[in-house]
């Protein structure tokens, strides 16, 4: 998958009822600048309020994922939300005219397919990626359910259901190790209900607009014919029996762990709602809506609190470019070749790293008592680095220089003293043109920022 973020290459309509409310809507999804995310629109609405699809901004969890902001509300957003981020959509505006999204077979398949008719075209500005470095887990005493996300250089999602005397569902287990299995192995897996559940949901004026096409149904324990007979009365469908090991016939099961396979679409939909795509292990227990919404709230409240996430990477690994290969891109020499080592290099991004030590030479007047590497030492730093990216982009690097034009919005943020280790991360905000880069640059000390800069240079050919 491409590190520049994406969106729709165009635009498609879908057109159907919302499971609860039972209303006819039609909804348009549409292309979105770059850093937009995912954003509903109430376009049945006055002044057509818009809605960000973020945890913050959960409302409800009965039955489905609901978001709102005063009395604008939308529902039922947690399948093409799934869809969206499991084929690679960043950004996405999202019209709606009425206050749910429509159910339509109960899975993700109908927003699957539009997406790769319509296609996917890619931004000029970074993926921004949440990508833990220990632990997160979020438990509900309640009801047990738990949720973890453990570090990883790749985003999979395992859950397991536990039913407690279903003969039917019981403990159930399903794996999707990589989001290329989305499109075939989840995204056609339906929502679930117990048929002991189905009239009073009716009776509390939920799933008004449902069907018996729309849902697995789970019959796990002993019922007559006429009792069947009935539901599918309620629902207005032909008549139903019990058919494999506990659903009615009303659908046929793609798979013997199907719901639990659901449950991974709904999660990658509830957690789209932390903003960013993720990487990450998501182990799931007894999943739902209101344990994955709580869990991105708490991921949210982290990201606001430290919104630029240092680069993961291995300390063991063979750097991309050491010393020597530096040398020959950039004219910099010691003692002021402020970089030791290029961990990750990308289009439009590069990361490097500084180990700072006692030896430092500027330490010896800055300041003998209390040693503090000078601030214009850690831009020129990032300075030298964002070069690197630059010339490296280039068929003839040595014969080009790169000069900066002007350094903006530098912000420190605490001293570096010898024993850390500095990880620059400089992005390019624009391609470059005629001759000229513009970039951010973060320097971190663990996770924690430490310097951050916004650059622009020319690149010039030696004379």
């Amino acid at each position: 998958m491409s590190n520049l973020q994406t969106t729709l290459n165009g635009e498609f309509t879908l057109k159907g009822k919302g499971l609860h409310t039972g209303v006819d809507v039609k909804v348009v999804f549409m292309p979105a600048e770059a850093d937009h995310g995912f954003k509903f629109k109430r376009i049945d609405l006055e002044n057509q309020p818009v809605i960000d699809a973020l945890a913050e901004n959960v409302i409800s969890t009965a039955r489905s994922t609901e978001i709102g902001k005063g009395d604008v509300r939308v529902s039922t957003i947690e399948h093409a939300l799934s869809a969206l981020t499991a084929m690679g959509v960043d950004n996405c505006l999202i019209e709606i005219d009425g206050p749910e999204v429509p159910i339509f077979d109960g899975n993700a398949s109908i927003y699957v397919e539009n997406i790769k008719k319509t296609g996917i075209k890619e931004l000029e500005a970074r993926v921004k990626y949440f990508q833990p470095t220990e632990k997160l887990e979020y438990v509900d005493e309640e009801t047990g359910a738990k949720i973890t996300i453990l570090p990883d250089d790749k985003f999979s999602v395992c859950t397991m259901l536990a039913f407690e005397g279903s003969n039917v569902l019981g403990n159930q287990f399903a794996v999707m190790e990589n989001l290329s299995e989305y499109e075939t192995e989840i995204a056609s897996c339906k929502t679930f209900v117990f048929l002991h559940e189905l009239e009073p949901l009716l009776n509390t004026n939920l799933v008004k607009g449902g069907s018996l096409d729309n849902a697995l149904v789970v019959v796990d324990k002993k019922v007559s014919q006429a009792e069947l007979d009935r539901v599918a009365e309620l629902f207005s469908h032909p008549k139903v029996d019990v058919i494999g090991k506990g659903y009615l016939s009303n659908t046929e099961l793609k798979f013997e762990n199907e719901p639990a396979r659901h449950k991974i679409l709904d999660v990658i939909g509830d957690l789209a709602l932390i903003g960013k795509r993720i990487k990450g292990r998501v182990i799931a227990f007894k999943p739902g809506h209101k344990t994955n919404t709580t869990f991105a709230k708490s991921i949210r409240r982290t990201l606001k609190r430290n919104p630029d996430q240092p680069p993961v990477f291995d300390i063991n690994a063979e750097p991309l470019m050491g010393v020597g290969e530096i040398k020959r891109l950039i004219p910099h020499r010691p003692p002021f070749l402020l970089i030791d080592k290029i961990i990750d290099i990308e289009e439009n991004n590069i990361v490097g790293v500084k180990n700072i030590t006692m030896n430092e030479a500027f330490f010896m007047g800055h300041f003998p008592d209390e040693p503090v590497m000078p601030g214009v030492l850690i831009v020129e730093a990032m300075a030298q680095t964002l070069g690197i990216l630059v010339l490296n982009s280039l068929d003839e690097p040595e014969r080009y220089s790169t000069y900066f034009l002007k350094i903006d919005n530098v912000k420190f943020r605490r001293k570096v003293v010898p024993g850390d280790t500095l990880v620059f991360d400089l992005e390019l905000t624009t391609p470059i043109r005629r001759g000229v880069a513009s970039a951010r640059g973060l320097a971190y000390v663990g996770n924690q920022v430490v310097t951050e800069a916004e650059f622009m240079a020319q690149i010039v050919k030696n004379k």
